[in-house]
């Protein structure tokens, strides 16, 4: 686990202190959430503030470590709150009434959150390791579902075997809710799971993720249920949308910007004829989030670097017809991308 976090973000802020009692912060700096809790770090380390619910099991886990929990008091936290002159805190994750509270301990609350999102955009080790962890579960679980799905099925029922397959392997729980969609529906990128049966010819498109420790996978599939022979077009589009895909693989390099790597899934699917059809961005980070800096899209500035992870999207929606996303999870690394998905096919694959 990682303990280091506090001080990364700590030095970042330029503050005396930091606090928290956002839950997903809270895992990042300490390595547990626990509920009501709350966290101080400062040049001594890092303090953990939680009830007897999760006493036990904060001291056996955090042992030998720099962060230390400690009972929560609220008297005690607002006398060391009020010990510093300067704190930093989320001013996004940090609840108004909340804010009015601590503004009574007589220190000045900073807003940090750009520090926040810069410290949690470059990963260590061992938060890759835990995602590289919920991908191989992701693919292991999506893998286990295939010989499942069966012809009058509903959206429903294979999200549910999904998840269920996740789980029984490991997985701590869902990056999100899982998004099936058979036929027409895949041309809605976030279309809602719902009762649609599956029948033969259908094609199938499935977004999905879970958790390890927190972190989260995020990986796209498309395709069919059976070949009718009516899908000529879907299949051109689906040969353009893999080959933007395995672009950004081959062309994305650490310095670029989210503009830069978007770009280069964008162009391709320009001149291919798709471009009003790719209606998202290329990607997003994912972490604790599933949704975090950095992101790549159109104008965007977020510098790519090596550390980061994001995935790699490209789509194309034709509205009543069909919808393709290919997705995987992917990180940079001495300057290239390397993909946390190895175990799936990303060329079409017919059941």
């Amino acid at each position: 686990m990682t303990y280091t976090n506090g001080k990364k973000v700590l030095q970042l802020s330029n503050c005396e202190a930091v606090y928290t009692s956002c839950p997903y912060l809270l895992r990042y700096l300490t390595g547990i959430d626990p509920e009501n809790g709350c966290a101080i770090v400062d040049k001594t380390g890092t303090t953990l503030y939680t009830d007897l619910r999760y006493m036990e099991a904060a001291e056996k886990l955090l042992q030998g470590t720099e962060v230390t929990p400690v009972l929560y008091k609220q008297d005690e936290l607002s006398q060391r709150l009020a010990t510093y002159k300067t704190v930093g805190i989320s001013f996004n994750e940090t609840p108004h009434i909340e804010y009015l509270s601590l503004e009574k301990t007589g220190a000045r609350f900073e807003n940090i959150d750009e520090q926040l999102s810069k410290a949690m955009s470059v990963k260590n080790e061992w938060e890759l390791a835990c995602i590289q962890k919920a991908c191989t579960l992701a693919e292991d679980g999506f893998l286990l579902l295939l010989p499942e799905i069966k012809e009058g099925m509903t959206e429903k029922e294979a999200a549910a075997l999904l998840e269920y397959n996740m789980r029984k392997l490991g997985a701590q729980g869902l990056s999100f809710d899982t998004i099936v969609a058979f036929g027409a529906h895949a041309a809605v990128p976030h279309h809602e799971t719902g009762d649609t049966k599956l029948a033969f010819g259908d094609e199938i498109l499935i977004d999905f993720g879970c958790r390890v420790n927190g972190y989260c996978s995020d990986i796209t599939r498309t395709f069919l249920f059976g070949d009718d022979k009516k899908h000529a077009e879907f299949k051109n589009a689906y040969e353009a949308v893999l080959a933007a895909h395995e672009l950004v693989k081959e062309k994305l390099v650490s310095g670029m910007t989210g503009a830069e790597a978007d770009a280069i899934a964008r162009s391709y699917l320009t001149e291919r004829g798709y471009g009003k059809l790719f209606t998202h961005s290329l990607g997003h980070g994912i972490g604790l989030n599933v949704h975090e800096a950095p992101y790549a899209r159109p104008n965007g500035k977020d510098i790519l670097t090596d550390g980061m992870v994001f995935s790699d999207e490209p789509g194309v929606y034709l509205k009543g017809e069909y919808g393709i996303r290919i997705e995987d999870t992917i990180t940079l690394k001495e300057g290239r991308v390397h993909s946390f998905m190895s175990k799936t096919d990303r060329r079409l694959v017919i059941l």
